[in-house]
């Protein structure tokens, strides 16, 4: 089964039903630039409306050692997904597993060559942004690129919705996939009828199979 992680959630509303259509991953933003971005205490009121059995990620960009430290103390994350710059030895230095995002947009070989830098990643995020652009971008990249095989589970991200998740499904046989703008009326503001039509993709090409 695909599992689904929808990123970039910042009403209670949404999260309640991202909690009833059963995703697995639920991630809150705080990287600077984004427009989802939450303060610490609104993510840990949504923090505390996520059950146990779907996995909390805390995203970041470029944030200093004390801003991570303040969110893995005040929202208790189960995951920390790291856009930017960061390397290994920072990104493993707070706990919790990390999940590293790759920029597919630009240069996507020599994105992929730095895979080898991130050996203590439990996961690669495979987005559609330019390195030093921020998720959330909307933008595809193109599926065929990634590996054939890898050493650990990955997730696709970068304009993924309803109408093209099944072939992303099909082409990269992905453990994972992130969206965020694609079931949104507006950054940060998820639509109950695309979020619902995501997740019914999704399972529709699970059991559909190879």
């Amino acid at each position: 089964m695909t599992r689904i992680k929808f990123c970039g959630l910042t009403r209670p509303e949404d999260l309640d039903l991202a909690v009833e259509l059963g995703v697995d991953c639920i991630g809150l933003v705080f990287a600077s630039r984004s427009p989802r971005r939450l303060s610490l205490d609104r993510a840990a009121g949504l923090r505390a409306r996520i059950p146990g059995d779907i996995a909390a990620v805390a995203l970041m960009m470029d944030n200093p050692a004390d801003e991570v430290g303040a969110v893995v103390e005040a929202v208790r994350p189960d995951i920390l997904q790291f856009h930017g710059a960061e390397p290994d030895a920072f990104c493993a230095g707070f706990g919790p597993p990390y999940w590293k995002a790759i920029a597919m947009g630009g240069d996507p070989q020599g994105a992929l060559a730095r895979l080898g830098d991130f050996p203590g990643a439990a996961a690669f995020l495979f987005d559609g942004h330019a390195a030093g652009e921020p998720g959330g971008s909307g933008k595809c990249f193109d599926w065929t690129r990634l590996p054939a095989a890898l050493d650990r589970p990955f997730l696709l991200a970068g304009g993924l919705d309803a109408g093209n998740v099944a072939s992303a499904i099909h082409t990269a046989r992905p453990w994972g996939m992130d969206v965020s703008s694609g079931i949104e009326s507006a950054p940060g503001e998820k639509d109950a009828t695309k979020m619902r039509a995501f997740v019914e993709a999704v399972r529709r090409a699970d059991a559909a199979g190879p």
